[in-house]
């Protein structure tokens, strides 16, 4: 009897072992999911003090760190190309956009002016692929077409993707003006959108269908899920655009207060900030006639429809991964590739005369429905960047501010605030730290730049409350500059929207950069021009002596 006893306690031990043993297997790598809104304005979302519906995107913040000093690029694909290889933009090859036409600087043959991906760089799908990563991508490519500039061609697996910058959010494919046209492809092949086609849903729809494909065999995946909204030309679903009659009705000077408010309550700007830098082009709304009322407070309701949409769509991104089993071991990074865009519709190079803007049925009842191309304009986007100087296009604060919401796989935050200085190149180091994906000093043959960013991860990990960062952040496009260092800023604006010269604002205390205090403190601004300096050099940056003219007038 005592035998059958010890027998039955051994097995029941050994079982009881075998059992411990497997619940201590290697945890498995996080999956990775960045979502990346386009053009969105700062304190759009609600938990940045937004007055739009973003259900999702609180409870997300809920769970996630939120960060108030993140600063991306002033443009969609310079912005994009930094996010995706953790390398200034000069180096990645989007010193300027490929759409631009600027023969005297695209004639110097520069590859870091090419206008797409270069191969002085390697991006994060390319490097996680080879660490055992599944990678997906939809929505907004915009770091060039064809063979060999594809994402298919730069790491991603699996691809549905728009090529260029913008255009319809419908099947029609009308561009944002002539020049341009609109290309989707998968995985590298030219395809035609479904006539049901709208952007969110079937971007969402893709990357589902893309996860719930590899599933089955439990390999990690980073996934891109680049949204095209709610860049213009704004278009919502009707039923998302009449929950928003009327809440714009106030106007965009009241709007700019709410936000400012909002912004104050969380700490984000100071309680006493009473100095602003608003556009002055930009007229009073209480000197508006009724129409012009009507028609600009619609197109703020489709504005706000297109995100309040995205936010839904994510939000099913959420319940799939979730009713999988995936949410808690997926890290989730969410931001906006640039400010909000301010500029009008005749922007673009080819809008000028008005025709193709003419062809269009922008009548109360159609706006933000086919063949209908509306904007946000200056002066709502002047509001949703609140405090900050300007907007999209400029390298000022509204042009180079964005949220920033992570959650990090395994561990609720709690919606945590951090105020560090922070870039959009600290995103690669950070996902390959996590990811234990090493950076090599060659790819593909190809020598490659050192990464510029450093890992947030001390700070997502609490093992520290910032970031150390030594050597400044530099900023050049269409020849406007900028350094920023601590608190302090150098800025430097080309006539007319700046002096031409460099100017010093501390922004800590003047965040809208309002005031120059160059003669005030003459050896900081030495010190960050000289930070500049070296930044260009490093980065190769290319005098340009001023071919940029054109655009500085268009945009006031």
């Amino acid at each position: 009897m005592f035998l059958k006893y010890l027998t039955i306690f051994v097995c029941l031990t050994t079982i009881a072992c075998q059992q411990k043993v497997s619940k201590e297997k290697p945890v498995k790598q996080p999956n990775i999911l960045l979502i990346v809104a386009d053009d969105m304005g700062f304190s759009d979302i609600e938990p940045f003090g937004g007055n739009i519906s973003t259900p999702i995107l609180t409870q997300l913040s809920k769970e996630s760190s939120l960060f108030s000093n993140f600063h991306v690029l002033p443009t969609c694909s310079p912005s994009r190309s930094v996010m995706l290889t953790g390398n200034d933009n000069h180096v990645a090859g989007l010193g300027i956009m490929g759409e631009a036409d600027y023969p005297v600087l695209q004639n110097q043959n520069l590859p870091g002016y090419a206008g797409y991906l270069s191969n002085q760089v390697a991006t994060i799908p390319e490097l996680l692929r080879n660490n055992g990563y599944h990678t997906y991508m939809t929505g907004k490519w915009h770091l060039g077409e064809g063979p060999g500039r594809d994402p298919y061609d730069r790491g991603f697996e699996q691809t549905f993707i728009l090529s260029t910058g913008g255009g319809s959010h419908w099947s029609d494919k009308k561009a944002l003006a002539p020049p341009q046209h609109m290309s989707y492809t998968r995985n590298g092949k030219e395809v035609e959108p479904p006539q049901d086609f709208y952007s969110s849903r079937n971007y969402t729809d893709s990357m589902i269908q893309f996860i719930k494909i590899n599933k089955a065999d439990e390999k990690p995946f980073f996934a891109f899920l680049s949204y095209t909204a709610v860049h213009d030309p704004l278009h919502a679903p009707k039923e998302y655009i009449e929950k928003y009659k009327g809440k714009f009705d106030m106007g965009w000077d009241s709007l700019y207060m709410q936000r400012l408010k909002n912004l104050q309550a969380l700490g984000i700007v100071p309680q006493s900030l009473n100095r602003f830098a608003k556009n002055p082009t930009v007229p009073q709304w209480n000197k508006l006639d009724q129409h012009h009322k009507e028609e600009y407070a619609r197109d703020m309701e489709v504005y706000a429809a297109m995100l309040d949409y995205m936010d839904m769509s994510i939000g099913r991104v959420f319940e799939y991964l979730k009713k999988e089993g995936m949410y808690d071991n997926t890290m989730i990074i969410f931001t906006s590739d640039n400010g909000a865009n301010g500029q009008m519709a005749s922007f673009y190079p080819g809008n000028e005369d008005g025709k193709y803007l003419g062809s269009f049925e922008n009548e109360m009842e159609n706006r933000g429905s086919k063949n209908s191309y509306i904007e946000m304009g200056p002066g709502w986007a002047q509001a949703v960047s609140a405090p900050f100087k300007f907007f999209k296009t400029f390298t000022t604060e509204g042009g180079i501010k964005s949220p920033l919401v992570i959650k990090m796989p395994g561990k609720n935050a709690g919606g945590k605030w951090n105020n560090s200085l922070l870039h959009v190149s600290d995103l690669m180091p950070t996902i390959l730290e996590l990811t234990n994906t090493a950076y090599p000093l060659e790819f593909n043959g190809n020598k490659i730049h050192a990464l510029i960013g450093n890992s947030i991860m001390p700070i997502l990990t609490e093992q520290a409350g910032e970031v150390t960062r030594t050597n400044g952040i530099g900023y050049e496009l269409f020849e406007m500059k900028a350094f920023i260092k601590g608190k302090w800023k150098i800025l430097r604006l080309p006539k007319p929207m700046g002096t031409g010269n460099w100017q010093l604002f501390d922004l800590n205390t003047d965040p809208g950069e309002t005031t120059d205090l160059s003669e005030q403190y003459p050896e900081i601004k030495a010190e960050l021009i000289n930070g500049w300096n070296e930044y260009a050099k490093t980065n190769e940056v290319y005098n340009h002596n001023g071919h940029f003219d054109s655009i500085y007038q268009r945009s006031f």
